[in-house]
């Protein structure tokens, strides 16, 4: 199963963040492309950041995804699927990638 952008996936961070959910920004990738995608992750200890973005679903705890974790990793550490945000919680996820850009 090939991890898809708007889905929510348990991933393997290694040792300083161990597994944990999160979110799928990048675009579906083909035979041809590396087997990458990019995540932000989720967590329930919040700090109060601007850059917390909390989405509400049942499939998670209480928490947010944190923006200034966008990070890419082979698509392989995505463990498995929990679900899938909204057309609109994605949308606000991605504004917060924008602010923390400065795009």
């Amino acid at each position: 199963m090939i991890p898809r952008r708007g889905e929510v996936w348990i991933v393997d961070l290694g040792l300083a963040q161990n597994t944990r959910p999160a979110l799928i920004l990048s675009a579906a990738y083909s035979h041809g492309d590396r087997a990458l995608i990019t995540i932000i992750s989720h967590t329930t200890k919040l700090r109060g950041s601007k850059f917390e973005l909390p989405v509400s679903v049942p499939f998670l705890k209480p928490g947010a995804f944190v923006v200034p974790s966008v990070t890419t990793i082979p698509a392989k550490l995505a463990l498995r699927r929990l679900g899938t945000i909204s057309d609109e919680q994605l949308r606000m996820i991605e504004g917060g990638v924008r602010r923390w850009l400065a795009l």
